[in-house]
């Protein structure tokens, strides 16, 4: 990783380092060794540096390391936070915290939107993007403090500050896995399809999915990711889903209920 960064000279004690270095330090708390990395966590793809060889840099290795290292910790958190709670409840507890809505939202809480380098135009992919700078800057915190700190940093400034638990309690956003009980319970033949649409070069990919239920379109949902199309799929589906036909019942209305 330091011939990488070197590659990318974004090491070197140029006033542009130098007003990140105090960024870091001043709105999160945090006083880098590797500048490069917290410089390359805040490129988008569409906004990729090429350096000397022709390799164009951006955040997406970052935020495949963070997006791990993220859901440890959460994991971690949860699992120390609720001692008596089953492994269900806390899978969707993380699911909740960890989530693209969730990450990007705690993105904007702490200010990473005004420090990412973005030229896209996709108004889908710009819905992501600070969340997904967030994965990147964690990735970076981890490579150049090591975990502990890392955890500590998760731990203390974005879940204790910025993650209101007790509303996430009441909150329910795993759209997918509501409606898939739902037709095991009435024995619905569920299926997903899901297809990656062309996107313009240096933009994320964009997936459709459908969802049917006995052979009926009951959502159609879009995302850049499949999971994601999935759950915006699964979310329309439940909005309709008191016009599916049930095989020789019907829903009843406490069934309906969580609806809304």
């Amino acid at each position: 990783m330091t011939r990488f960064i070197s590659r990318l000279k974004l090491n070197g004690k140029s006033s542009n380092n130098k007003k990140l270095r105090l960024q870091l330090s001043a709105n999160f708390g945090l006083k880098p060794k590797k500048i490069g990395l917290y410089k390359a966590a805040l490129i988008h793809k569409s906004a990729s540096t090429e350096i000397s060889n022709g390799k164009r840099v951006n955040n997406e290795r970052l935020e495949y390391l963070g997006d791990s290292i993220i859901d440890l910790i959460v994991a971690e958190y949860l699992f120390t936070k609720f001692p008596d709670e089953n492994e269900g409840f806390l899978t969707k507890m993380r699911s909740r915290i960890v989530n693209r809505q969730s990450l990007n939202a705690i993105a904007l809480s702490i200010g990473i939107d005004k420090l990412v380098v973005t030229q896209t135009n996709n108004t889908l992919a710009q819905k992501h993007i600070f969340g997904d700078a967030l994965e990147a800057f964690v990735g970076a915190i981890y490579l150049d403090k090591g975990y502990n700190i890392t955890r500590s940093w998760v731990s203390s400034f974005l879940i204790s500050k910025h993650v209101d638990l007790p509303e996430l309690l009441t909150t329910e956003n795993d759209y997918k896995s509501r409606v898939i009980e739902l037709s095991q319970k009435h024995k619905l033949c569920i299926q997903f399809n899901c297809i990656e649409r062309e996107s313009a070069k240096g933009e994320n990919p964009l997936f459709e999915a459908k969802l049917t239920l006995n052979e009926k379109l009951m959502g159609t949902g879009f995302g850049t990711s499949k999971k994601e199309a999935e759950q915006n799929a699964s979310m329309v589906a439940l909005e309709r889903i008191d016009i599916i036909q049930l095989p020789n019942q019907q829903l009843k209305p406490d069934e309906m209920s969580w609806r809304n």
